[in-house]
């Protein structure tokens, strides 16, 4: 395995991580998510992300059950998860970053995983309405009173990581240091020219999400959309239009032969790619049985061999596939 710290923290994260996003509860028990991040664990893997939301919070008691089955040493391993969305429609308990709803939520999140505290807490996406220092102030007292040891954010604009990281420096608050954003071969507006001031100059860490496109960069909806994929998932129809898109799969085509050439799976290879990003700190993977775990930890025998023709090639295919991203 190969450990990276997040941003300038000190603290090392796995390059691959498992998250539970569709598959705990929804695809996967305790018992296959217990085996999974067993396996994950034996390969290297020491970062686990969750988030209230998932599966209406019946996947982060899955994952508290599943640490309790493991054993392992509360030290050897980092647990995240993330709040907004809630989970009951009240006024101060969905689609909210209030000080309210912050210190309810990291409560009932803490109490379903069965934990003390989380690694990391992220803001799942950007409340508009509520002031961002109100957010700053609430997000450092819940590391002050020890339910999470660091904070950040996920799919916020580059200009709102930007200010909550001055209203942090300003008050000598607790600031955010990871963005967790979606990344992968069709989808990289979260490193664009307008995050630079966030990844170099403020050495934000990112643990990222959908490296393999809900499933696209592994080759399975070319002839359409599997029954057993989570494409077909009730309540996943969302994902249709992506994973149905013309140019994507053309460039999908185009991409299959040069991880061929590699020797990887188209998986492995987008995987790998991610990694090539020296912001990325961890790629978050998904998996619903303990044989795509293995095979997800082989995409690191080959972050070495995208040299630059590599590269080269995979841009060439990414527009001359037909996908202009």
């Amino acid at each position: 395995m190969i450990y990276r710290h997040l941003g300038k923290s000190g603290l090392q994260v796995s390059a691959l991580s498992l998250g539970s996003w569709v598959t705990f509860h929804i695809q996967s028990g305790l018992k296959d998510a217990t085996e999974m991040m067993g396996a994950a664990y034996d390969a290297g893997v020491n970062f686990f992300d969750n988030a209230e939301v998932y599966a209406g919070g019946k996947s982060e008691e899955i994952m508290g059950k599943a640490l309790k089955k493991l054993g392992w040493r509360r030290g050897s391993y980092l647990v995240s998860t993330k709040l907004y969305w809630g989970l009951h429609d009240g006024p101060n308990e969905t689609n909210t970053l209030n000080r309210k709803y912050l210190t309810e939520a990291i409560n009932g999140s803490l109490r379903r995983l069965d934990m003390e505290y989380v690694d990391l807490l992220y803001c799942h996406r950007p409340d508009t309405t509520t002031p961002i220092e109100e957010t700053v102030r609430a997000m450092h007292d819940i590391i002050r009173a020890g339910k999470a040891l660091y904070w950040g954010t996920s799919e916020w604009e580059a200009a709102q990581i930007l200010e909550a990281i001055g209203i942090a420096e300003r008050h000598h608050l607790y600031k955010p240091i990871v963005e967790q954003p979606v990344y992968n071969l069709f989808e990289q507006h979260r490193f664009g020219p307008e995050y630079d001031a966030v990844y170099k100059d403020h050495g934000y860490g990112s643990t990222t999400w959908s490296p393999l496109a809900s499933g696209m960069l592994t080759g399975k909806y070319k002839s359409g959309i599997p029954k057993d994929s989570r494409g077909a998932l009730e309540g996943y129809g969302f994902l249709k239009e992506g994973l149905t898109n013309k140019q994507r799969l053309a460039a999908v085509s185009a991409l299959e032969p040069i991880a061929a050439d590699m020797g990887a799976t188209l998986a492995q290879f987008s995987l790998a790619w991610c990694l090539q990003n020296e912001h990325v700190s961890s790629v978050i993977t998904g998996a619903s049985r303990v044989s795509q775990v293995h095979e997800n930890m082989k995409a690191l025998e080959f972050v070495d061999e995208f040299t630059p023709e590599v590269m080269a090639r995979v841009e060439h295919a990414l527009v001359g596939g037909g996908y202009i991203g």
